[in-house]
């Protein structure tokens, strides 16, 4: 088993402190994003502290590290990356493509010559980036687009409260009250005229302001105050306006979204566990100033995407899981305490990342052991068989899905 050290991504709509706080250090000053532990080529955790990373490790012995049913399904690569996750601010709207789709659109744009790192690309590799969030703390996101009739009720409120311009989109939505017809609009708001989208934009807003006041008690009023919200870190963005097409959910600690190909969403605040394939593909749909491909993002995306709320279910005393369709992932979580007499199996088979939360856990392999206090995390290699741990502590265990 190997000690990670991990990167953390300063993105400016992360936390000051959540990450830092997890891993019992002061804060950097910058915010921080993104704790990263896994083998991505663009940030991968290093071994021990020194300059080996993971992807040394299993380019050197894929079939050892990995396990030979995973090195061949995934083509020598770890399927997955683990990510401690702190939103102080609305992430894109964003949906990701399927595999199929990611092999498609990356040979494309390779064959059309577009740089590694041009701006206007959609697909920087090859691989589907389906994901799974459990939340730390309360965590609100948008997850997934409302029905039809849903959307057409929302728009028919914000008209009555002075945002006519919706008027032609909410006629549209109430004449054919079907997923197309969200779709449809979605990308009209996206492509809405230049000279007057500012307009929109301040009138939904003000419209928002007005349905989400102290004595507002409509339906919508919490889904109008997180658009006047996050207005304020994103002025003018039409993507305020595109938010109020989707469902907005606050997960309480422990419950989970799990986001597959085609699902429009969005994290807007919060602390908490991202489990995802080993992607960067993302196709955006604004609260951003970055590319957004309207086009790719409509033949990508699926309105009829749904994404519940999921539980955990119980593997054992102490141990659970979060079951996905995703063959690259499985997310696990242990905690030991006096209901599991501070011992139990490790959850999954395989290559895994174990990260510790909270108190001191020392696991014991068939080849040695190490211990975790809070905020540390390691790789278990595929070769390592079963491992127990012991001790007192809440651990969260990546694992491949196959």
């Amino acid at each position: 088993m190997y000690r990670l050290t991990n990167t953390t991504q300063h993105y400016a709509w992360g936390s000051p402190s959540a990450i830092s706080d997890l891993l019992g250090r002061e804060p950097s000053g910058e915010p921080e994003a993104e704790l990263w532990m896994g083998a991505h080529p663009s940030a991968p955790s290093r071994i021990d502290g020194g300059e080996a990373t993971l992807l040394d490790f299993i380019s050197a012995d894929p079939v050892g590290m990995l396990g030979p049913q995973v090195a061949a399904r995934f083509k020598n690569r770890l399927p997955f990356l683990l990510k401690v996750l702190s939103a102080a601010k609305a992430l894109s709207i964003q949906t990701h493509p399927t595999r199929a789709q990611a092999e498609a659109g990356y040979a494309a744009e390779q064959g059309r010559g577009l740089a590694p790192r041009d701006p206007n690309r959609n697909y920087v590799d090859d691989w589907p980036k389906p994901e799974i969030l459990m939340a730390l703390t309360d965590f609100e996101a948008l997850a997934g687009c409302r029905s039809g009739e849903q959307a057409e009720r929302v728009f028919a409120r914000l008209v009555e409260l002075g945002a006519g311009a919706l008027e032609p989109l909410r006629v549209e939505l109430a004449e054919k009250p079907e997923a197309g017809t969200v779709a449809a609009v979605l990308g009209r708001l996206l492509e809405w005229p230049a000279d007057t989208r500012g307009n929109l934009v301040a009138d939904v807003v003000a419209a928002c302001e007005r349905g989400s006041g102290p004595d507002e008690k409509g339906d919508y009023a919490d889904d109008f105050a997180a658009v006047v919200r996050v207005s304020r870190d994103f002025p003018g963005d039409i993507g305020l306006v595109a938010m109020l097409l989707l469902n907005r959910v606050v997960l309480v600690p422990g419950e989970a979204i799990f986001l597959e190909a085609g699902g429009l969403h969005a994290y807007l605040h919060g602390t908490g566990i991202e489990l995802l394939a080993n992607s960067d593909n993302v196709l955006r749909a604004g609260l951003t100033p970055k590319h957004i491909d309207v086009a790719e993002l409509l033949r990508i995306m699926d309105p009829l995407v749904p994404v519940p709320v999921r539980h955990a279910k119980p593997l054992g005393v102490g141990v659970e899981e979060f079951d996905t369709p995703a063959p690259e992932f499985r997310l696990h979580r242990a905690v030991l305490d006096a209901r599991t007499t501070m011992r139990a199996q490790l959850p999954g088979t395989g290559p895994r990342i174990v990260l510790a939360l909270s108190g001191e856990v020392e696991l014991r392999g068939t080849r040695g052991t190490l211990t975790l206090t809070q905020g540390q995390s390691c790789f278990v290699p595929a070769r390592e068989g079963g491992v127990e741990a012991t001790g007192v502590g809440d651990l969260v265990v990546a694992a491949p899905g196959v």
